[in-house]
């Protein structure tokens, strides 16, 4: 997909949601276990019921491969059944790899190739070379942890150096890797503040922003700090949606919470 299919999609949903599928078997209505695949049955019953309020889904792959094979499965089930039933929705492997070279190239053979996703969340940690591999393929994405929403990320990300604060080196040095067409970066809702320092150094380039909802970011700050001309914002919520409800009309609550997150983002678009 590319920036302006992207664009498209939010403009013509009117929203700049990305739904996590962050499926835990410990959470999902206990009438779905006794079903062969219940981790699929279940991302299949939201994705129903939620793609029309949403442009992107994100699956947080640690929640599958944590289930082994059987999870592998589902996995590879879910994204198949998105790019098969829904391929106007971006996908998202939220896999955070980042290794030297000739691994970083079998993890996109992996997650862009074989799987088919439309973009994988990647850490820079290790630097260009670990970061290149992902960004061979046309028409997929990158997407660069710079600021994330967790309190141990004072621990190194915002620690100052001699180009400013470490997030802000690796903007200013890995924009220059790919471009705003195939990089977007991951930037906490937690961290709305920072937002605009964020788009002074990469005004166009798409945001992942995690936190809103269940973390307890704030949507009209993000929107406000962060949106640019083309929205420029994929704002991701997991929890709050997709266990809105554990009873048999699960799907339809997660429907209804999906459904008031777009309206509020089609107010502020």
């Amino acid at each position: 997909m590319t920036k302006e299919e992207l664009f498209e999609q939010i403009t013509k949903k009117k929203s700049f949601l990305c739904i996590g599928l962050d499926t835990d078997l410990s959470k999902i209505p206990t009438h779905l276990l006794q079903l062969e695949d219940p981790f699929f049955e279940f991302n299949k019953k939201i994705i129903d019921a939620t793609h029309n309020y949403c442009v992107a889904y994100k699956l947080n792959t640690a929640f599958y491969e944590a289930m082994g094979l059987k999870g592998w499965k589902s996995l590879e089930k879910t994204i198949n059944y998105l790019n098969q039933k829904y391929p106007n929705l971006f996908t998202i492997a939220d896999a955070k790899r980042g290794d030297i070279g000739n691994t970083s190239k079998m993890y996109a053979t992996a997650f862009l190739e074989n799987l088919n996703f439309d973009s994988i969340t990647v850490a820079p940690y290790m630097g260009k070379d670990s970061v290149s591999p992902f960004l061979e393929y046309k028409n997929k994405w990158v997407i660069l942890l710079a600021l994330t929403s967790n309190s141990g990320s004072d621990d190194f990300q915002t620690q100052e150096t001699k180009s400013g604060l470490l997030y802000e080196q690796v903007l200013t040095t890995s924009k220059q890797w790919g471009n705003e067409g195939n990089m977007m970066y991951v930037v906490g809702a937690t961290k709305a503040e920072m937002l605009g320092k964020i788009r002074s150094i990469i005004p166009n380039h798409f945001l992942l922003v995690p936190g809103v909802g269940a973390q307890g970011g704030s949507l009209q700050e993000v929107a406000k700090y962060g949106m640019n001309s083309q929205c420029g914002l994929l704002v991701n919520a997991s929890r709050s949606i997709i266990y809105a409800g554990n009873g048999s009309d699960f799907a339809e609550k997660a429907a209804k919470e999906a459904q008031t997150m777009q309206q509020e983002m089609a107010s502020l678009l």
